[in-house]
């Protein structure tokens, strides 16, 4: 009696087994076609950096499936200054570089270790000055005339005074030392068919 209970119960176990693996794999498939993924390519730099995507830590360098969207990449290593980035992955391949400027004696010390490496942080520090000039003279027209010196003033620029934790902002410094240097200053900016109201201006008086 005890044999046939077995044997009738072995029948089931398999079948709940069986359908165990079925609702898995259906799960998943349904979770895949829930949403695209891109096979998202990272290089670091230093290449023993922390890497994170969304809070949770993975490889420094190599390839990942990520889901289609925005995400954050944050990149932390001693002797380095932390980044932080977000991108939107989209398409069926894309690659972003996290690459850390020194900030300390181990920082560089590494960088003289590892010339290489040093030589493509340099390079890559090129290109994104050469972007954010480019989306700042964009931004602000007025930058492809400065600095500036007219009848009574001159005009340079330096981080925003309103919003200076924004790398991509800025004031326009105007010092005037002559009767006349404010009025000038305006008729220049106007001249050029910019909007002193738009402009972050800061007016100074000196020589």
């Amino acid at each position: 009696m005890q044999l046939m209970l077995e044997e009738n119960r072995r029948p089931l176990f398999i079948g709940v087994v069986a359908l165990a693996v079925v609702v898995v794999l259906v799960g998943g498939i349904l979770l895949f076609r829930g949403g695209s993924q891109t096979s998202l390519t990272v290089e670091s730099i230093p290449n023993d950096l922390t890497l994170k995507l969304d809070g949770h830590e993975i490889p420094a360098n190599g390839e990942i499936k990520v889901k289609a969207g925005q995400h954050t990449l944050e990149g932390q290593r001693r002797g380095f200054e932390g980044y932080t980035m977000t991108f939107t992955a989209e398409g069926d391949r894309q690659a972003v570089k996290m690459y850390l400027y020194a900030n300390s004696a181990e920082g560089r010390e590494w960088a003289k270790n590892n010339p290489g490496e040093e030589l493509k942080l340099e390079a890559e520090a090129g290109r994104r000055y050469d972007e954010t000039q480019a989306r700042l003279k964009q931004k602000y027209p007025i930058l492809s005339q400065l600095p500036y010196v007219g009848d009574g003033f001159e005009a340079t620029y330096t981080k925003s005074k309103t919003d200076p934790t924004n790398p991509e902002a800025i004031s326009v410094v105007i010092e005037i030392y002559g009767p006349q240097g404010r009025e000038k200053a305006d008729q220049w900016i106007q001249g050029y068919g910019w909007d002193p109201a738009t402009l972050d201006l800061i007016w100074t008086t000196g020589k």
